[in-house]
């Protein structure tokens, strides 16, 4: 346990370093506290407490968004045994990633209006996502799915989630980004462990039971970690503001970076839902089809945690440029030119290190957009940023149907085997993502 620090001082330490994600205004280092109440703060950016709470967001992160990012496995599923010949089937993944995302924003604004509900806001929001999965498994037809396992899940999952927001702000400061990288690899890691879990209860046992099962797993997992995962500030100091600045949809920088995320978000869905479909039409069992998502979500794990640290040292802009060009060149001619499993796994890990870690570099975003409007709000940046990939993901499961129906391409090798069109936009949303680095040049940024 680290000794104990000076209230006055540490309160005030805080209050210079982050009081601006709350208030939007910085207060004189010697200005005295409103509250003369003797207690202690554990430290931030490092000591028990901090890490133990980054343990608890890296936990809530990966079995809240895991399971979403794991949907190819139940896609799969759902169009080979239990729903075969329905439509809208990839809608189904689309609503629990994209409207979780959107529903960042009126979970924060909820959350900032009414702090005392911020403590309730994780148990309850998890309790829904576990009532969503249960209602799932009694679902009939792709709508009643859309409904439960898309939307109720990624409602429940949005109010269980944003209390980080809050929270992160007051335990890490210094590194930042480092605690947004290590809570977005959450999601990852997560994303490679659940397929195989979800591929071997589907062929077992089905989808009902799997739902389940999930459902009662959720509660086991992650009601634990509640423990940890707390304020660091008392709530009187933490929520002393309730206003919002939304200046920063002014900023150029900030548009230009919202926009990059909502290209890059349409095309990078799509792999994820796909590879286990294209994965069996190269002839792989059910295995191999998902040892993609496994490789996929592993190389997104490494990617966070790369990104995260690197946007604390380097230029978010230049980062993201590197970024999108790997996964530009990944689809395009890995692929593209997929014709065997190896080459596939090849991509996936490149493919899923460097679109993956996308979301990791929002803490650079946020803190450069502060620059520019020193009294915004960071917590609603972020939201705003989540809900530009939220519009995406919503529009990419049904484009993703109409880009399946373009029919077969004359062409070879991954081209013309009824994925062409998906490839090409995937491999052009990823380049256009990158269009950050060119209003850099030319002087927008």
């Amino acid at each position: 346990m680290p000794a104990p620090v000076d209230t006055q001082v540490e309160l005030t330490d805080y209050n210079h370093a982050a009081a601006s994600t709350y208030d939007g205004i910085e207060p004189h280092r010697n200005e005295p506290l409103p509250s003369q109440e003797s207690f202690s703060l554990p430290p931030t950016d490092g000591g028990k407490d901090a890490w133990l709470f980054l343990f608890a967001c890296f936990m809530l992160e990966g079995l809240i968004w895991g399971f979403a990012a794991s949907y190819g496995i139940f896609q799969e599923y759902y169009s080979t045994y239990a729903f075969v010949g329905q439509k809208n089937i990839a809608v189904v993944g689309a609503c629990a990633m994209g409207i979780m995302y959107m529903s960042i924003i009126p979970m924060f604004v909820l959350l900032k209006f009414f702090p005392r509900l911020r403590a309730w806001a994780t148990p309850v929001g998890l309790s829904i996502m576990c009532l969503a999965l249960g209602l799932g498994s009694f679902s009939t037809t792709v709508t009643h799915l859309i409904m439960t396992q898309g939307i109720i899940y990624s409602l429940g999952g949005g109010l269980a989630w944003t209390p980080i927001l809050f929270y992160i702000e007051e335990w890490w400061v210094r590194k930042r980004g480092f605690a947004y990288g290590v809570t977005m690899a959450g999601l990852g890691l997560s994303g490679a462990i659940l397929p195989v879990v979800l591929q071997w209860l589907l062929e077992e046992y089905g989808f009902r039971t799997t739902l389940r099962v999930c459902a009662l797993s959720f509660v086991i997992l992650n009601f634990p970690v509640l423990f940890f995962f707390k304020p660091r500030l008392p709530l009187s100091q933490a929520s002393q503001s309730r206003r919002f600045d939304m200046s920063f949809w002014t900023c150029r920088k900030f548009l230009i970076h919202e926009s990059t995320i909502v290209i890059q978000g349409i095309g990078y869905f799509l792999p994820a839902i796909y590879m286990p479909l294209y994965a069996r039409s190269l002839g792989a069992s059910s295995l191999q089809s998902t040892v993609t998502v496994i490789l996929f979500n592993f190389a997104g794990f490494v990617g966070c945690l790369s990104m995260g640290t690197a946007v604390d040292r380097f230029d978010v802009t230049n980062c993201l440029c590197i970024a999108a060009a790997t996964s530009t060149l990944a689809v395009f001619l890995l692929w593209g030119f997929a014709t065997s499993l190896p080459v596939l796994y090849v991509f996936c890990v490149v493919y899923g290190a460097f679109a993956g870690s996308y979301s990791s570099s929002w803490s650079a975003i946020m803190r450069d957009t502060k620059e520019k409007r020193e009294h915004a709000d960071l917590g609603m940046i972020f939201a705003c940023l989540s809900a530009g990939k939220g519009l995406a993901n919503l529009c990419s499961g049904p484009l993703s149907e109409v880009l399946l129906r373009a029919g077969s391409w004359r062409a070879g090798v991954a081209y013309g085997s009824g994925y062409g069109a998906l490839i090409v936009f995937t491999g052009a949303s990823a380049l256009l993502s990158g269009w950050s680095y060119a209003a850099k040049r030319i002087g927008w940024l």
